[in-house]
């Protein structure tokens, strides 16, 4: 089979260059007269022309991790793969051979160490290499023997003993999650569970909603309540920290795991809270959230990036109501307003960040009013710029418009089934699946149907009328003969009648082939020839390496679905022959590439290629010039609004 990977690029404001053009470009992202600010901003970090994250932090810090979360989701969200350069650059800074993390030490026993591993786990699965699993391994490590609370949440750290803060959800939950995800630890998600449950219980207020700041179960702390155990006062960015975290950690939950619910149901109850106290006239959040009025408080810059974004993807992926979209877009207005400008070198700049506030220590600091008003508020600090990126990826780069809003996409992985093995043995489905961020994967193309607010399936049973039913787009790809799987599942007569049925009932199928020589295309002609379309033995496109314009496939102005993409890349592409009710989309040649037919009340579409595989989208291989990843934009939004399956 041919490798592939799928990637998004929705109209990026600049391009992003060489580090050294960075600095200066910086000031001059612009398009059509309207600047792209996060991206501004993503440019200025990256002039700054460290070995690692901003300024060369002198420890294993985990604001370092914000920033880059931040890149990543700037790099999915563009298809620009500088971001991804630039996580893997700042990384490896730190990541020797071997996989030790110099600075980290494990028995420190800081859930805040725990958050830079996120990033490890990203380049682990993009580029596979085994020494970010290494790296990986220390951290999950440290949560295997860290202090725990009674009950069994995270300390804070070891030097704040019997403590949780809204903080060190987020720093260790969304690992903890995505490595059990990956690695098989199915119990993990209890125990994550429990964590989220718990600190809720013992910080919500009962009046407002809001959670408080940390708990001490020892209610030893001077900032404890010595009822409840809780600090005095509602942080912003403690609030925002733990919104960030659930939807963040919902990411990797198991569909029907029990949990899944509970935390979408403390995310509900948060965002309604933390709505009401978001100031009416600037849509921003106040340090102290609920006292909007007292004399010296202040709008604060990282926690209102945070919830914006809290806000913004709980909708995005159907976690909260659609309501709370306006509030994260006056949320977002709002920190354009009053804390993104220009430095005088012309460097975009994020201001406005208070730079620390914590509990307990030494200083002493005691949780009060007082306490927060006096801590310093800064100019790019780097929790609050990586908010910022965070918050930036939503509003400015992912599109505005829902059509996939409770609709499912569901590629196949019974017509296509390989299974491949991780280093520690756990396999894991491979080849076009939405979980794969390798080469070989389609997570690309799930976050290109993710960021219209599609919900995304795999389904590895047979299709019937029952399990077609819960879905609303239908990707079949490449399916397996027997150079790729010793017993294939070969498409029949009764899976043509099924499919075939629910597409005219209303279903949107995807055909995806290959050339002859790796797709099985005489079964997968039973199906395709039901809508007037071939998949031929002939071929074209056959790329000898770098020779990138043998696999250039120009797409003319006017064309239906690809208004925008002018030139995509395709190779080894089995050439369609058509008949009503199909009709070609895009030719080269007189050879056609691309088909779509009307079939009853549905749609196909089909491509002689895999295509939109991570390979040919996420930008760490193919030239600019090639536009896949902006034209998996456009299919993906054209599928979604052909459904009118009920």
């Amino acid at each position: 089979m041919k490798f592939s990977f799928v990637l998004f690029v929705i109209s990026s404001a600049f391009s992003i260059t060489t580090y050294a053009q960075q600095g200066t470009a910086a000031a001059d992202k612009v398009t059509s007269g309207k600047m792209n600010w996060s991206q501004g901003m993503a440019a200025s970090v990256m002039s700054w022309g460290n070995d690692s994250a901003a300024k060369k932090p002198g420890k294993w810090s985990y604001d370092m991790g914000v920033v880059l979360k931040g890149m990543e989701a700037l790099w999915k969200a563009t298809g620009d793969a500088s971001y991804f350069k630039y996580i893997q650059k700042s990384m490896d800074a730190w990541v020797d051979e071997d996989g030790n993390i110099r600075g980290y030490e494990a028995d420190e026993y800081n859930i805040d160490h725990v958050n830079n591993a996120k990033l490890l786990l990203l380049l682990y699965r993009v580029t596979e290499k085994p020494k970010y699993k290494k790296a990986a391994d220390l951290c999950r490590a440290q949560l295997q023997t860290h202090p725990r609370t009674h009950e069994g949440s995270f300390w804070h750290k070891k030097v704040y003993p019997w403590q949780v803060w809204l903080d060190g959800l987020y720093m260790g939950q969304p690992f903890y999650a995505e490595y059990a995800m990956l690695f098989g630890e199915d119990t993990a998600f209890n125990d994550i569970t429990r964590q989220f449950i718990a600190i809720e219980r013992h910080t919500r207020d009962a009046k407002t909603g809001l959670l408080y700041h940390g708990w001490d179960e020892s209610k030893e702390q001077k900032w404890a309540n010595k009822q409840t155990g809780t600090s005095p006062h509602f942080w912003a960015r403690a609030l925002g920290w733990y919104g960030m975290a659930m939807v963040d950690v919902l990411d990797y939950f198991p569909a029907k795991h029990p949990g899944r619910d509970s935390i979408i149901a403390i995310l509900n109850r948060f965002t309604k809270a933390v709505s009401k106290v978001q100031d009416a006239k600037t849509g921003l959040w106040y340090d102290v959230v609920d006292m909007a009025t007292t004399p010296k408080n202040y709008l604060e810059a990282s926690a209102s990036a945070m919830l914006v974004y809290t806000m913004a993807k709980g909708v995005r992926k159907g976690y909260l109501p659609a309501t709370y979209w306006a509030n994260a877009q006056k949320g977002y207005a709002g920190i354009l307003k009053a804390f993104v400008d220009k430095n005088a070198e012309g460097q975009v700049q994020f201001k406005g960040t208070v730079k620390v506030s914590g509990l307990g220590g030494n200083p002493y600091r005691d949780g009060s009013f007082a306490y927060y008003m006096s801590e310093p508020v800064i100019v790019n600090d780097w929790k609050g710029i990586g908010a910022y990126l965070l918050a930036g990826a939503e509003m400015e780069n992912l599109p505005a418009a829902l059509p996939g809003k409770g609709k499912t996409v569901t590629v196949d992985y019974y017509f296509n089934h390989e299974d491949k093995k991780t280093l520690n043995g756990f396999q894991y489905p491979t080849h076009y699946t939405w979980n794969e961020m390798s080469y070989n994967g389609f997570s690309y193309l799930g976050d290109i149907f993710s960021s219209y607010g599609a919900r995304l399936n795999t389904l590895e049973a047979a299709p019937t009328a029952a399990n077609l039913t819960k879905t609303d787009v239908y990707i079949v790809v490449d399916p397996d003969g027997l150079k790729d799987n010793k017993n294939p599942n070969y498409v029949e007569d009764s899976h043509v009648k099924t499919i075939s049925a629910w597409v005219q009932n209303g279903g949107v199928l995807v055909l995806m082939a290959n050339d002859s020589v790796n797709c099985d295309l005489a079964h997968f002609n039973k199906l395709a020839k039901t809508f007037g379309i071939t998949f031929s033995n002939r071929g074209r496109n056959f790329v000898q390496g770098n020779q990138y314009e043998t696999g250039a496939v120009p797409i003319p102005a006017g064309n239906e679905i690809f208004k925008q993409t002018k030139k995509a890349y395709l190779k080894e592409i089995s050439i369609l022959e058509t008949k009503a009710p199909a009709k070609p989309l895009v030719k080269v040649d007189n050879d056609v590439i691309m088909a779509v037919a009307k079939y009853g009340k549905g749609t196909v579409f089909a491509v002689g290629d895999p295509w939109l595989y991570n390979e040919y989208t996420d930008g760490r291989k193919l030239p600019a010039e090639y536009e896949n990843a902006k034209a998996a934009y456009e299919l993906a939004k054209w599928l979604l609004q052909q459904g009118t399956k009920k």
